[in-house]
């Protein structure tokens, strides 16, 4: 995916829009009458231009009115979790509007960003900036957590903004609060499942699947991408039986899907179009492993079936357990006729 898209429609937008684009390595769009002159790709139309790319660009940057850029982005806005920050500026660069995902898009750190380029102003609008408390989906964030329930992140992050405790089961601090004091987040922490109060809002931190407890938004559940799974496989084997298995083995063992961080697999199995289907599909990257480092690695069921083919005691568990930093195997080797898969909990 590419970086930054910025957009303009007048001359001296264009102008700034180049030394923007120059200067952060983005993309320049411009109307067809003007696009030649200043270096940009050019458009007949902002709105077909927002359509083509809105979805390629995690960053969005728009030097026009505010209203126009509503207009142009409102059909292709889907969730605060999945849309691009968007950041609006006028053509002196004098205020720098954080406009769309200001936390999970990184808006809010566009506009400043774009602001200091332009010796300009930013403007943050969100309640827990403009009050200097934390936003747990900012920090779900920083810390590579996938936020399960998006809708539960208002109910938390307003129950922050009131000064009330927010309560937290994170049985492995992911989210690192344990020994740090931030200003703004009471926090009440809850050590053990059963001690945790469906009736209080409250953020869940697992790798384990679960589905939120009665209080529907008041449970923020944040999956940590943090396991491995270790795949071995004939060749040709296909995405759809790579896959069942994954999504099989998850479900048996209450795994959480979403916290699946990598796919290993062997040097050899490269270029395998099963194994690359299912990590673009998952979302993930595939990762590998030389012969050389599998052969270090001691595990529980090695098979002299895969020694005679690849040269290694063990593919799917060995590399499950090298890619996590030599963690803990959550799932032994469990096979499928074409696939052998085991999973690592990263150390």
């Amino acid at each position: 995916m590419k970086k930054t898209a910025i957009y303009a429609l007048t001359p001296q937008g264009a102008n700034l829009g180049r030394i923007l684009a120059e200067k952060m390595h983005g993309d320049l769009f411009l109307p067809s009458r003007i696009a030649d002159a200043y270096g940009g790709m050019p458009f007949n139309h902002l709105m077909e231009a927002v359509t083509e790319n809105f979805s390629q660009y995690p960053r969005q940057i728009f030097i026009a009115a505010t209203g126009i850029v509503i207009r142009a982005i409102a059909p292709h806005l889907r969730s605060k979790n999945s849309d691009p920050g968007v950041v609006v500026l006028d053509q002196k660069g004098r205020y720098v509007i954080s406009l769309v995902s200001g936390h999970l898009g990184g808006a809010n750190a566009l506009a400043e960003d774009v602001a200091q380029l332009t010796d300009g102003q930013a403007v943050i609008t969100t309640a827990s900036d403009t009050e200097g408390v934390p936003s747990i989906d900012l920090l779900a964030k920083e810390r590579n957590l996938f936020i399960a329930n998006i809708r539960a992140v208002k109910r938390i992050n307003m129950a922050i903004l009131e000064g009330k405790p927010v309560q937290i089961y994170d049985a492995e601090d992911r989210l690192g609060l344990k020994n740090m004091d931030m200003p703004g987040l009471v926090v009440n922490r809850v050590e053990r499942e059963v001690q945790y109060d469906i009736e209080t809002p409250g953020v869940w931190v697992s790798w384990r699947r679960k589905t939120p407890a009665p209080g529907g938004d008041k449970l923020l559940l944040l999956h940590p991408r943090c396991l491995v799974a270790g795949i071995g496989c004939n060749s040709g084997t296909t995405k759809r039986e790579i896959l069942g298995l994954i999504k099989a083995a998850f479900q048996e063992n209450s795994l959480a899907l979403e916290s699946l961080r990598c796919i290993s697999t062997i040097e050899e199995k490269r270029d395998e179009k099963g194994l690359i289907d299912t990590a673009c599909e998952l979302g993930v990257p595939l990762i590998f492993a030389d012969p050389s480092e599998i052969r270090s690695i001691d595990v529980p069921h090695p098979s002299s079936v895969v020694e005679k083919h690849m040269g290694v005691l063990s593919v799917c568990e060995a590399t499950a357990i090298l890619k996590s930093g030599k963690g803990r195997l959550l799932v032994p080797k469990t096979k499928s006729l074409n696939v052998a898969l085991a999973v690592a909990l990263e150390s």
